[in-house]
């Protein structure tokens, strides 16, 4: 299978790493030749797309892709990569697959309660509002050509590299809102889901992908504080919270996602489904004494280490909710 994956960041690149030896070729596309060059790797050429300014080499691996990733969100204009190449994805004759990263903000707030993806979306903001425009021009593509398109609203992004034990030293305050739950997914997680929607296409589907416990953000740091033996970072309620005005725009959306479509119909098992076994195993990671170093030298936070086992005890409001 031949892949193509626009936006190459920390979600795909996490996919191309747990998909490593699936795909017969890789193109990704990055915004400047400095970072083609670093990435460019074996298996994967990396070309350079800015919104504007393309490589010619996209659209010859359009022509001859099977799937194709878009992990690069819209500008104020609207999709990127709709605007130029949506004529050479639909007149591919090998693509089988599309798959779309999307966010759960479309659904803006739920006052709490639970939403699926029968729940029409409802966005606070314009850049959620400009997210579900994008997601019907997908589908409306995917419908027009055939090709079966799929969407994946993202619940908060975590992983190595990006996760609340970080956050304990980059966030000096736990915010505490009445009510407020956040929800969340370990990126080995979404790429569970893709791979399994790549062996199971189904046109015009939308999937949740979120863990199975929304929970308030301060749980997370405190639990992340516990396992790791430090202080936890003190409670200060949200009027009073110092934060910036994106991140305080996603305390004005409420709602519990409910995950059973990638259950159910896709046959996903969670590696990390709650925060606990996602926290537990990043957090062994830091702690495993490397091999290459005396007793107690720590290893980097990228190496999240093997499987978990479930740890008792709860994602942090990550990057990708409300995107």
């Amino acid at each position: 299978m031949n892949l193509v994956v626009f936006g190459l960041g920390f979600t795909s690149e996490a996919f191309l790493r747990f998909a490593e030896g699936r795909f017969a070729s890789v193109v990704a596309t990055v915004r400047s030749a400095e970072k083609a060059a670093r990435k460019t790797k074996p298996g994967c050429e990396v070309l350079v797309f800015n919104g504007e300014t393309a490589d010619p080499r996209i659209s010859e691996a359009l022509s001859k892709a099977d799937a194709v990733l878009i992990s690069a969100g819209p500008d104020e204009r609207g999709d990127p990569v709709l605007r130029r190449f949506a004529h050479a994805i639909d007149a591919s004759k090998s693509i089988r697959w599309i798959g779309y990263l999307s966010t759960i903000g479309v659904y803006g707030d739920a006052d709490g309660g639970w939403v699926d993806e029968s729940v029409p979306p409802n966005p606070s903001h314009a850049r959620t509002q400009r997210r579900v425009e994008v997601e019907q021009e997908w589908l409306a593509l995917g419908a027009r050509s055939g090709k079966a398109t799929q969407i994946f609203r993202l619940a908060g992004i975590y992983g190595p590299g990006r996760n609340p034990i970080l956050n304990l030293d980059q966030r000096a305050q736990r915010v505490i809102k009445k009510g407020q739950v956040f929800n969340r997914i370990h990126v080995d997680d979404i790429a569970q889901v893709l791979l399994a929607s790549m062996g199971k296409p189904r046109q015009g589907a939308v999937y949740n992908v979120s863990d199975n416990e929304p929970a308030p953000p301060q749980d997370v740091l405190l639990y992340a504080a516990e396992l790791m033996g430090r202080e936890p970072p003190p409670e200060v309620p949200f009027e009073q919270a110092v934060m910036s005005e994106m991140a305080r725009s996603f305390y004005a959306d409420n709602k519990r996602v409910s995950n059973t479509l990638i259950r159910e119909e896709l046959g996903v098992e969670l590696r990390y489904p709650t925060y606990r076994e996602g926290v537990g195993a990043l957090a062994r990671a830091v702690m495993r004494p490397s091999p290459l170093a005396g007793e107690g030298v720590m290893r980097s936070m990228t190496d999240e280490g093997p499987h978990p086992t479930p740890v008792r005890g709860p994602p942090s409001p990550a990057r990708g909710e409300g995107s």
